[in-house]
């Protein structure tokens, strides 16, 4: 497994704002993530007492992140820098995430490449309940 600290070696998001506690699995073209921040009532994201669903394509594009990152480092170098261009087909299968107990997991694929972007599609359960999926293109630099 791959601790939080690690995880924040690797992408821009430091504190509250990683949204993911540990990598449990990984390969060239998938990555298996678990978070249990969600229930935190000081969470960056929340608003008006809740932790809308909304919130997980972010969890989404941050599993894409940590994924490059993994990718870069077992490369030999350092991971490209990402932008979320673009989200595509998401379906939330929930209102919020802040009630739920235990951990929530995330499954994401590497779908496609070019040296100017990727695209994923991700998948956030909860006690083996889907709460998200969808696709989201990234935009790299350099």
């Amino acid at each position: 497994m791959i601790s939080r600290h690690a995880i924040e070696a690797m992408i821009p998001h430091q504190g509250a704002m990683c949204l993911w506690d540990a990598v449990v699995d990984w390969d060239d073209s998938h990555i298996r993530l678990r978070s249990d921040g969600h229930r935190d009532p000081a969470h960056p994201l929340r608003s008006d007492d809740r932790l809308r669903a909304v919130h997980l394509c972010e969890y989404g594009a941050q599993a894409m992140a940590v994924h490059g990152g993994l990718r870069g480092a077992a490369a030999g170098g350092a991971p490209k820098v990402g932008f979320l261009v673009a989200l595509r087909d998401v379906t939330l299968h929930v209102a919020r995430i802040d009630d739920l107990p235990g951990a929530l997991d995330c499954e994401a694929e590497l779908l496609a490449e070019s040296p100017a972007t990727q695209q994923y599609a991700f998948r956030i359960v909860h006690a083996g309940a889907l709460l998200a999926e969808g696709r989201a293109a990234v935009m790299l630099q350099g």
